[in-house]
């Protein structure tokens, strides 16, 4: 008798479905609650038509200019060019025509990022980069767009990271799940996460939601 490769797959797929029946009702539980969330679909972020002017809507003179005030409230070291946040102004009255211009025409290059080393609490080092005044302004301008969309799309349970969240809001939603009757809370640190992170993938995820050619990644 032939094996095919269906019959592989429905094999592990009937053996997968057996292991699950034999997890506690308690464990189920806590795997339902702790199960990591996946991104969905929305109409509003699936329409071409709410993707496709990105790029002119980053580059509205309201969306410069908000933020251009929140990249000089953030503050911060300059660049590997040396420029600080006072010194910005006057390069974009200088040069905003030419800066929007080239991110128009893909002919805008970042540059490369400052590496500097903060120290820990625990005594060891963190990798920090510094990028320059001017692409804080272009990534917090994309951001002021892109947020939104994807808000729509993350996890009730996602607190990191996200406007109007914080780690105070988490703790709050772990007292109420112990109200609810939960048992336990796992408190979690992914050693250097963010240079780890797929960035193919990534760029995949982002492009099923970014339907203007212009402004994918």
């Amino acid at each position: 008798m032939k094996i095919t490769d269906s019959d592989k797959i429905k094999h592990r797929k009937l053996q997968n479905e057996g292991d699950l029946q034999k997890v506690s009702a308690e464990q189920k539980e806590y795997a339902d609650v702790c199960a990591s969330p996946k991104i969905i679909k929305t109409e509003i972020t699936n329409t071409n038509e709410q993707t496709d002017g990105l790029l002119e809507e980053i580059l509205t003179r309201d969306n410069l200019n908000l933020a251009y005030k929140q990249v000089k409230k953030n503050r911060g070291a300059g660049g590997i060019d040396g420029m600080q946040v006072d010194e910005f102004l006057p390069y974009l009255k200088e040069n905003r025509n030419e800066l929007i211009e080239a991110i128009r025409s893909g002919k805008y290059k970042p540059q490369p990022v400052r590496r500097v080393e903060i120290p820990k609490d625990n005594g060891k080092t963190r990798k920090l980069g510094i990028p320059t005044v001017v692409d804080r302004l272009i990534q917090q301008a994309i951001s002021q767009v892109l947020t939104p969309i994807f808000e729509q799309q993350f996890s009730d349970n996602s607190y990191g990271f996200r406007p109007g969240r914080s780690a105070q809001g988490a703790l709050k939603q772990c007292q109420k799940n112990i109200t609810d009757g939960y048992k336990y809370v796992v408190d979690m640190d992914l050693e250097r996460y963010f240079d780890t992170v797929n960035h193919s993938r990534l760029i995949q995820m982002l492009s099923e939601t970014i339907k203007d050619g212009r402004a994918s990644p």
